[in-house]
């Protein structure tokens, strides 16, 4: 039976090295090694820095993983572990490492694709989530809005043409010198802002479901550049200002296609999901038109290798196991 098998995934799409164990529904060890520390100095991530720390760390968090799941490796039934989209470098190590595994065991090898991993989070705690359902999928790298008519069956309503909201918010931090990861420091510093001190721009695009960022974020540095010193601008109210129009340009289209197509169930994912005034917009949404909502929690929102064992468990049980077939990244509009 497979909830009672164990499957092992590995996530190493970018700058965290992570492993969880899964079982069934219960979630044995979720260990994420984030490589914050070596990259804020660089103000994001390079990327043959972050493969050579995957190389280094990988192995150790395997086998404290191990240890913390009361498991031998024999014990493990099925290894599972993203091949993409993400950095060639950091996707080779996990790739390498989770395949010698399976190999070593002689145990089945499931690839998963990053974003359907991100689709999937909301499945480790609450098992009732079931299509249809619409998402919004945001990360550093993405930003779509995905139609769940089945499991295996998506479709690629909207994307970014340029930024990911996840860029827009480390570049312009960056700039600003907020720190690094973009989000999170905006976030902290936008605490107690007035989000409506500044009129940024929602930008639109031709496509009514496209998300485009680059325009914002032009926007909001030649702002900057052509304060007035005498202005009396706080950071906050800066930070908070950039921050609502992410999140209104973010919501403005996924409120559309839900609406346009009359689901009565939405989810989100990625690590731009952590942010907590975009969960409070989802929420209110959510109740405002008494929609079913799954947002996993923070910490399962960004990228992490529970989302990986749930998504090939998922895969397992629809007998879509044949992941080139249902990779988001692939997709165009």
């Amino acid at each position: 039976m497979l909830d009672e098998k164990i499957i092992l995934g590995f996530e190493t799409s970018c700058d965290e090295t992570a492993i969880a164990i899964l079982k069934g529904d219960e979630l044995l060890v979720n260990t994420i090694s984030s490589q914050v520390d070596i990259h804020e100095k660089f103000g994001g991530v390079v990327p043959e820095v972050a493969s050579r720390a995957h190389a280094e760390m990988i192995r150790n968090i395997f086998h404290a993983s191990l240890n913390n799941a009361n498991l031998q490796i024999s014990d493990i039934d099925i290894v599972s572990t993203t091949d993409g989209p993400g950095l060639v470098g950091s996707l080779v190590v996990g790739y390498n490492f989770a395949k010698s595994v399976a190999w070593s065991i002689d145990k089945p090898f499931l690839t998963v694709d990053h974003m359907v991993g991100h689709l999937a989070a909301p499945l480790i705690e609450n098992r009732t989530m079931k299509p249809p359902f619409m998402t919004l999928l945001v990360s550093g790298g993405h930003t779509q809005i995905v139609l769940v008519e089945e499991w295996g069956n998506y479709q690629l309503l909207g994307t970014t043409i340029d930024d990911a909201a996840g860029e827009a918010f480390d570049k312009l931090s960056r700039f600003c010198g907020f720190g690094f990861p973009g989000g999170p420091a905006i976030q902290k510093i936008s605490e107690g802002g007035d989000p409506t001190k500044i009129d940024l721009p929602r930008p639109k695009t031709k496509h009514e479901y496209n998300y485009s960022f680059s325009g914002l974020k032009t926007a909001a540095t030649n702002f900057l550049n052509n304060l007035d010193p005498e202005d009396k601008l706080t950071r906050s109210d800066f930070a908070a200002s950039y921050q609502e129009a992410i999140v209104d340009s973010l919501l403005s289209n996924f409120v559309k296609a839900v609406e346009d197509t009359g689901v009565k169930s939405i989810s989100g994912g990625g690590g731009v999901m952590a942010n907590s005034r975009l969960r409070e917009k989802m929420n209110n949404f959510a109740e405002k038109k008494d929609l079913n909502i799954y947002l996993p929690t923070p910490k399962l929102s960004t990228d992490n290798a529970a989302m990986i064992c749930v998504a090939a468990q998922n895969n397992l049980i629809t007998n879509d196991i044949n992941t080139d077939d249902v990779r988001l990244s692939s997709i165009i509009v």
